[in-house]
C-alpha cells in the first residue's frame, strides 16, 4: 500500500453492486491490509434484499445504520428466525449459519457488515448481477 488506509471512506473504495444494493468494502486485506476480518457499508434499497446465504467458516456482524427491515437467521436446528431490526440494532451470525436480510422500510437501508476471517464476501463476485464500480473521481 502506496498511502495510509487507516481511514476510509465508501466512496474511496470500489463498490460490489447488485440489482439489490451495494458493498462497499472500507476494511479487508487488500483495502489496508487487515488481517482477521474484513467489513464494510452495505446500501440496501427500499423493498430490496439479499438472498438467503451463509459464509462457511466465517461469523459475520451486521450493524444497522439507518432504515428499517427484516432479518432472518438461523437457529441451531436451522429453523428461520425473524425479526423487525432499526437503527442501532446489532445481528450477530454465528459461523457457517444462514441469514437474509430485508429493507422493508420507506428508503434507503445501510448497513455496517464484519465477516471474521476476512474472504467470504469475495464470493459475492460470482454472482451474476455482480458489477464492479470504481472509487468515486
Amino acid at each position: 500500500m502506496t498511502r495510509e488506509r487507516n481511514f476510509v471512506y465508501p466512496k474511496e473504495v470500489d463498490t460490489f453492486a447488485f440489482d439489490w444494493g451495494r458493498l462497499a468494502l472500507t476494511v479487508a486485506p487488500e483495502v489496508n491490509g487487515a488481517a482477521r476480518f474484513s467489513g464494510g457499508v452495505v446500501d440496501l434499497q427500499k423493498g430490496q434484499g439479499h438472498a438467503r446465504h451463509n459464509h462457511p467458516g466465517a461469523e459475520e456482524i451486521i450493524f444497522v445504520i439507518s432504515g428499517t427491515g427484516e432479518q432472518m437467521v438461523e437457529d441451531e436446528e436451522g429453523n428461520p428466525v425473524v425479526r423487525k431490526v432499526g437503527p442501532g440494532c446489532t445481528i450477530y451470525v454465528p459461523e457457517s449459519r444462514f441469514h437474509s436480510t430485508t429493507n422493508t422500510g420507506d428508503g434507503l437501508m445501510q448497513l455496517f457488515v464484519v465477516y471474521s476471517p476476512a474472504g467470504p464476501e469475495l464470493a459475492l463476485r460470482e454472482l451474476p448481477d455482480f458489477r464492479l464500480v470504481p472509487p468515486a473521481a
